[in-house]
């Protein structure tokens, strides 16, 4: 499919750039901290600049993270058009900021190549939006949107980053039979999700959600970056763990499940998860006692009164964790979702836990190693919509272009950018 396009005034400054030398010995700065106009689009004009040649060092908790690019006329003018606060600064200037870098807990990244970015979400129409696509859109980064043909067909490997669209890999079409299995959306969907399975040679959705599985850890353990929210997270944990065991109700796939399922579950094969016990019951909108989302009863969180913390990093010792928690704030308010966040105690010991609920057990944001790649899971739907309902309209992120939650995305976008030997846990 056809990637969204930059406008045309980003478009005209870019070539621009490319075609003209530096003017001046100095730099530009485009601070992060509270000072920073639109934290969201610095990420896109720095993710711009870059794919274009301009040199760029993302300076890890210096002023909330803030980004140093080559001074050009035509960089300092794409701030100004989006909105970005930018400061010039002079060689004695960034001496300065280098010198305070090297004192501190803080570091210099190099962010070397624009990452090629594509987003695993199906072609159908869908009752719902997707964080990752909305800032992607709002900041004017270019993506790919794939599914399961182009990943079975190989198209992976085009790929530096790859995220995971509100999806469930178990092939249980998301659990939302219990209160949707009437819906016009609810049946075109599952109608479209077993013609793709038969057509790709598969007897059931489930079986083509765990080849899917397959090919996207080979994806991560060859060098890849993925990235997922929401569904996408504990239910790919749960595929992964169930390869070759059928943990689906009848609603979904006309026959029974395994009666020794739970037993014969692998938690060897799972990146983030470990002895969880499964819902096998269909009208349920759970699927295992992983997700920590509060359904009934009761609570501070589930009225909108929930936070996390982000977890400080040493960024000299460990810049990944490090430059995926950049932000302007430690606390960020939480956000809910089919999956919202992790009961600590399915959390495998070797799992990096970025941003957690203080005094609750639970963790919202955690991050791994598998083979020579990443991968991050972040609970919830969209961070600037605490209860996200089916068919309510796509968050407008015109109205929150400071928002943290969605910073944590765009740290996980910019990531594969950095110079190769920061890229360790």
């Amino acid at each position: 499919m056809p990637r969204p396009r930059i406008s045309t005034p980003t478009l005209i400054i870019l070539i621009l750039l490319m075609i003209a030398a530096p003017l001046h010995a100095e730099k530009l700065l485009i601070p992060m901290d509270l000072t920073q106009t639109d934290h969201l689009r610095a990420y896109g004009v720095t993710y711009n600049a870059i794919k274009v040649g301009a040199v760029a060092e993302w300076l890890l908790n210096y002023r909330g993270g803030s980004f140093l690019i080559d001074m050009h006329p035509d960089i300092e003018r794409l701030c100004r058009i989006k909105g970005v606060r930018s400061e010039r600064v002079s060689d004695a200037q960034v001496a300065m900021i280098y010198q305070e870098i090297e004192e501190s807990n803080m570091e210099r990244v190099r962010l070397e190549k624009a990452p090629k970015i594509a987003v695993y979400q199906p072609p159908d129409i869908e009752p719902w939006d997707d964080a990752v696509t909305l800032v992607l859109e709002y900041v004017e980064i270019p993506y790919d949107k794939i599914y399961d043909t182009e990943v079975l067909g190989g198209k992976l490997k085009e790929y530096d980053w790859l995220h995971l669209h509100h999806e469930d890999f178990t092939g249980q079409y998301g659990k939302f039979w219990g209160v949707y299995r009437n819906a016009d959306w609810y049946v075109a969907r599952q109608i479209a999700q077993e013609e793709r399975a038969s057509r790709l040679g598969f007897a059931k959705v489930s079986q083509l959600k765990a080849a899917v599985v397959a090919n996207l850890r080979e994806y991560v353990d060859d060098g890849g970056f993925l990235f997922a929210m929401c569904s996408a997270t504990d239910s790919f944990d749960i595929a992964q763990a169930a390869m070759g065991i059928d943990i689906v109700p009848a609603p979904f796939d006309r026959d029974g499940v395994d009666p020794n399922a739970q037993a014969k579950l692998n938690f060897d094969n799972t990146w983030a998860f470990k002895d969880f016990q499964l819902s096998f019951n269909p009208s349920e909108y759970e699927f295992s006692t992983i997700d920590a989302t509060p359904r009934t009863g009761s609570s501070n969180r589930g009225d909108g009164g929930d936070y996390f913390t982000l977890f400080e990093f040493s960024a000299k010792h460990d810049p990944v964790p490090t430059m995926l928690t950049q932000c302007h704030t430690s606390v960020i308010k939480g956000f809910m979702g089919q999956t919202t966040a992790y009961y600590e105690q399915y959390i495998k010991a070797d799992v990096i836990i970025m941003g957690r609920m203080e005094g609750a057990g639970i963790a919202k944001y955690i991050h791994g190693n598998s083979g020579q790649g990443t991968w991050t899971f972040y609970g919830g739907h969209d961070p600037e919509d605490y209860r996200h309902r089916i068919q309510d309209p796509p968050t407008d992120l015109h109205l929150y272009p400071n928002s943290p939650g969605y910073r944590l995305i765009l740290n996980n976008i910019l990531f594969p950018a950095a110079k190769k030997k920061e890229q360790k846990t």
